[in-house]
Formats: structure tokens, sequence, C-alpha cells
């Protein structure tokens, strides 16, 4: 579009997908959710744009390399935010292949201050932040719970009616600059072809609050989102965690919740709904999934405790695993 004169720019014909250039060139749009529509079709040069997130990658990149066969020299052009995917990396190791890398911050002259500051005040200093900021290709971590994969596969844009909605907390041992986070994640339930799925909605995890302040933080996360619940992790703090939350509204349903097993044995059967698809963000949650997809077991891993990856399970935990409280009849 910069350089390209008005009188010589391509008409785009929508009902046969593909643009026309008055000097007679042509360029033909397809789509790596129809990877057979590539078949049969043979051209000089080829862009494929956004490589990591075809839907069918392995198969519309085989069917585009047999479509490569007009001219002295067929070439082609990948443009991406780099992902850990087996293409890619099979690319790249390609002699054939050469290699162009940007960061956002080069772009910097074409974005808008306000998404700048935003962006890298979410994602700088997290290995997403690395991926999405700086082009890096970020591996997995050995032995972690959680792959970059898995958190892909799950990442919608938004979420269906919901028919139960709840905020996990996992307070902090002690309050101050040097205290640990505490998780705050907002999650809720619907059925999706007749299965359980749990949807994240939002981290809400912050550092240095006092126990009124991360109180308070979780209940504008239960107003927002209209949860119904609030889940509370009480080893910290037993029924005073209660109390801090019911002072500022005595009316909150707060459930709370205690830790009988290791960190591990909680989140590996969250982990393992990830796996089966019963779990999806919506969004992206840099610091969180950070966390998800560093954890291997220890404090260590993630340099520190992992306060929203624990918030998460909680919530993850209650929807999924566990049914709302309902009045019974109990016979004798």
């Amino acid at each position: 579009m910069a350089i390209s004169p008005v009188a010589k720019r391509p008409s785009f014909l929508a009902a046969r997908r593909r643009l026309e250039w008055p000097n007679g060139a042509i360029a033909e749009v397809f789509s790596s959710e129809d990877p057979d529509g590539v078949r049969g079709a043979q051209f000089a040069a080829a862009w494929s744009d956004e490589i990591c997130k075809w839907t069918y990658p392995e198969e519309t990149w085989s069917n585009l390399q047999l479509a490569l066969r007009l001219g002295e020299r067929p070439r082609q052009v990948v443009t991406t935010t780099p992902r850990p995917t087996a293409l890619l990396k099979r690319l790249l190791e390609k002699e054939t292949t050469r290699t162009s890398r940007a960061s956002t911050y080069a772009n910097r002259a074409n974005l808008a201050p306000s998404f700048l500051t935003e962006i890298v005040a979410e994602y700088e200093g997290t290995r997403l932040g690395r991926q999405e900021l700086m082009g890096e290709i970020v591996d997995d971590v050995e032995g972690a719970l959680w792959t970059w994969g898995m958190i892909e596969a799950a990442r919608i844009s938004a979420a269906p009616t919901l028919q139960r909605i709840v905020v996990a907390v996992d307070p902090p041992a002690s309050a101050g600059p040097e205290a640990d986070e505490c998780g705050i994640v907002v999650a809720g339930r619907a059925e999706i072809n007749g299965e359980a799925t749990a949807f994240v909605l939002s981290d809400r995890s912050a550092g240095g609050l006092s126990p009124s302040g991360w109180a308070e933080r979780a209940l504008a996360a239960a107003r927002d989102f209209g949860a119904g619940r609030i889940i509370v992790e009480a080893n910290q703090g037993g029924e005073m965690a209660r109390s801090v939350i019911t002072q500022l509204d005595p009316a909150a349903p707060v459930k709370l919740v205690r830790a009988t097993r290791g960190k591990t044995l909680r989140a590996e059967p969250v982990a393992a709904l990830y796996e089966r698809g019963r779990v999806r963000h919506v969004g992206a949650f840099a610091r969180l999934e950070d966390q998800m997809t560093r954890f291997d077991g220890t404090a260590r891993s993630v340099g520190g405790s992992p306060d929203r990856l624990d918030a998460l399970v909680w919530a993850v935990g209650e929807l999924m695993f566990s049914e709302p409280t309902a009045p019974r009849v109990r016979r004798f």
C-alpha cells in the first residue's frame, strides 16, 4: 500500500478469493482450515502468515509445497509470532531458510503509546512477553505440568453464557512490599457439547497488598463478573481469611478451603482437564500462564510461591470437581 500507485493496486474478488493486478498478475487466498483447498493449484511464490496459528499446519504446509512449482525459483515467505511448534522449528533448521526477527519495540513508531504502555506492563518480564514482544521461541520447561501448546490450544476470545462463576483467592502469609502476591483468579463454568468446561475469565492477582487490600480486590472481582462464590484458601489464616472479607461485605458468599495435599497433587487433575480441552482461557494472562508453564512442582521453578497458579487450581477445582451446596433431605 505504501509503495504502489493507486492505478497499479490489485482488485480483490471476494467470491473467487483472489487478487488481480492490472498487469495480469494473480494471487489466490487460502485458509489453513481447508488444507485440501491448496491441492491442484500452482504458484511461483507464496506468503504464509501466522503459521504458528494454523488450524492444520502440517497438512496445509505439505500441500503448499507441492503447489510451488512455477518459474525458475519458487520462493515463499513466512511471517508469524514464534511459538515452539514442530513445523516452525523444522523450518528454522533448514539450510535454505533465511531468518529475520523484529521486536514490538522496533515497530514503536506505528503503535499507539497507550498500547505500548498497557502491553509492556502486562507482558514484560514474562516468558509470554519474550514470545509476543521480543519474537523469541520460548521452549517448554522440562517437567512442567503445562506446555505452551496446551495454553495456546485453550485460548479463545469470548466465553459463552456461564452457569456459574467463582473468584478464588490464595492470600499471602504476610503483608508489605516484600510479601508474596495474593492470587486472585476469576473463572466460570458452562456445558459445551454435553461436557462441563471451565473458562478462566480474569487474573486479578497483585502483590504488596494488606489483608483489607486483597479482600477489596477479591470483592471487586466478584462484583465485576457476578460471581456467586468467593473461594479462599484458609491455610495461612483460617477464619481470619473469611472475616477480612465479611468485614467489608457481610453478605459476601465466602467458602474456605484448606490444602491437605501438596501443590503438585492438587494441580495435576486441573492440568489433565487442560489436556482434555475442558479448560479455556478467555484472552491472555501473561503472568499466570508464566507460572503455569514453569511450574514443575517446586517453588524454585517459578521464583517464589505460585500464588496465581494456586488460585487458578482452586477456581477450576471448585467448578469442575465439586458441586454447589444445595438443600438435601437425609433419610434415617
